[in-house]
């Protein structure tokens, strides 16, 4: 008996040190713990399973939450209260969180492998010198039609979308920017433009071409355009990659007089408190296997040239989704407006879908 009291009392102990090891491997592991990367990304962003070779490689715990717009990503870094080291905002919130001073600027001597990347991606207006960012991904505005109803070859420039043979078959991408951008290109007027007069005109256009739209909408574009139930869409090149591969019927076109050239990209909030994580993550995510794995993954156009030579033939050869220099040329990055053109904006894209013919 004294023999079972004894084993009993033994395993109490080592239960006892399980349960202290754990609360310590928990505490690690947490948001402000030393071995960990607290990551904000948007949804579906990253391949999970290089999270997993990261943590494996490097030793650090990745914490990952996700957010889906630049504006309420942030909103929350800017209230504070988060832990954030790393997060992935587009090109203009870069340029607005580095002028709130929301950034801190990178060391480039704890970098590697920056010159994978495409010095087309480098150096852009809205981070010059990339002070503070990295680009993660990159994109366009492009015109997605469906070779079912649409004869290919027919749709090449935005103009085409006010042919009168269109109408009630369009969807648009329910964001205000984009659009009165895509109106502003018709009118061969910068996608950056201050001048209301001109975004006025740029609106007027758009209500030409209200016939020919179907809807406004957000996601609900890729069920009715993989489910052939819509012709033709204006979306995002990232979107368009989803839908493409749903429905083999499905193209996309940058228009060759110009769009838009978007960038996500890797920065360092002001909450950032983890570095020797932050840095061994940028590095790894800047190997070409890893940044192309990535790519493969989301889906997305890698600005790491290095990594765009590993992808298939068919990827990188494919004009869709690297169009060519000519098209490049005439791709517009956005800047950050003022708050007060913002509302412009806004405004104006509010009037043209409540007021649709």
């Amino acid at each position: 008996m004294k023999k079972l009291f004894a084993f009993i009392a033994a395993l109490l102990v080592v239960c006892a040190g399980l349960g202290v090891a754990s609360h310590q491997l928990a505490k690690t592991q947490g948001a402000g713990g030393s071995r960990v990367l607290n990551l904000a990304n948007w949804g579906d962003y990253i391949d999970p399973k290089l999270v997993k070779k990261f943590e494996k490689q490097s030793g650090y715990h990745v914490n990952l939450e996700t957010f889906d717009s630049n504006e309420a990503m942030y909103t929350k870094i800017k209230q504070g209260g988060t832990h954030y080291d790393l997060t992935v905002p587009s090109e203009y919130m870069v340029e607005k969180m580095a002028h709130d001073k929301l950034l801190v600027p990178l060391d480039k001597s704890r970098l590697r492998g920056m010159n994978n990347y495409g010095s087309y991606f480098m150096n852009q207006s809205f981070d010059p010198g990339n002070k503070y960012s990295i680009p993660y991904f990159w994109g366009t505005l492009g015109i997605i039609y469906n070779d079912k109803f649409i004869k290919p070859g027919t749709v090449n420039h935005w103009h085409d979308l006010w042919e009168p043979k269109y109408k009630g078959q369009i969807m648009l991408i329910d964001s205000a920017r984009d659009i009165m951008g895509m109106g502003l290109v018709s009118l061969d007027k910068s996608m950056n433009t201050t001048d209301t007069s001109t975004l006025e005109a740029a609106k007027a256009k758009l209500d030409a071409m209200s016939p020919n739209v179907k809807a406004v909408v957000a996601d609900e574009i890729k069920m009715y355009m993989e489910n052939n139930e819509a012709p033709l869409a204006v979306d995002w090149s990232g979107e368009a990659s989803e839908m493409l591969a749903e429905n083999p019927h499905l193209h996309y076109v940058v228009p060759e007089e110009g769009s838009n050239l978007w960038f996500d990209n890797l920065v360092i909030p002001v909450t950032a408190k983890h570095y020797d994580a932050i840095y061994a993550f940028l590095n790894f995510m800047s190997e070409p296997k890893n940044a192309a794995q990535n790519a493969e993954y989301v889906g997305y156009a890698t600005p790491n040239n290095a990594a765009k030579k590993l992808l298939p033939k068919s990827v990188r050869d494919d004009q869709q989704f690297y169009p060519n220099a000519q098209t490049m040329s005439h791709l517009q990055v956005y800047r950050n407006l003022s708050p007060k053109i913002v509302g412009v904006y806004n405004d104006l894209f509010l009037e043209f879908k409540m007021y649709r013919r």
